[in-house]
């Protein structure tokens, strides 16, 4: 742990002080220290929430567990059916689209 020597003080009126407890509380944080060392270093704090991230995380793990189901398929049978080989190529689509929406959503944030 950082070992931090200097202590600052500063002086706030309450309406700061609420403004940035609302600020605080946008980024899901407490710390009130390390919120202004955030702020005092890079300018700015940023809490980037995506759904799309969410989804194309869902899809992986869909797309994860149909794979290995396949593969368990193959290995038992020695067979591989069309209707499993679409259902795959469907998946990795809806994979592919999650990740243009995501780079798309990442490519509006200024």
């Amino acid at each position: 742990m950082v070992e931090r020597e200097i202590v600052k003080t500063i002086r706030l009126t309450p309406e700061e002080w609420s403004m940035i407890q609302q600020k605080m509380a946008q980024l899901g944080t407490t710390n009130f220290s390390a919120y202004i060392r955030k702020m005092a270093i890079d300018g700015y704090a940023v809490r980037l929430e995506l759904p799309e991230l969410k989804e194309m995380v869902s899809l992986l793990r869909y797309s994860s567990n149909n794979l290995n189901q396949l593969t368990r398929r193959v290995h038992e049978t020695g067979r591989i059916y069309d209707a499993d080989l679409e259902d795959i190529s469907q998946g990795h689509e809806r994979l592919w689209d999650a990740a243009r929406d995501i780079l798309a959503a990442l490519a509006k944030l200024k």
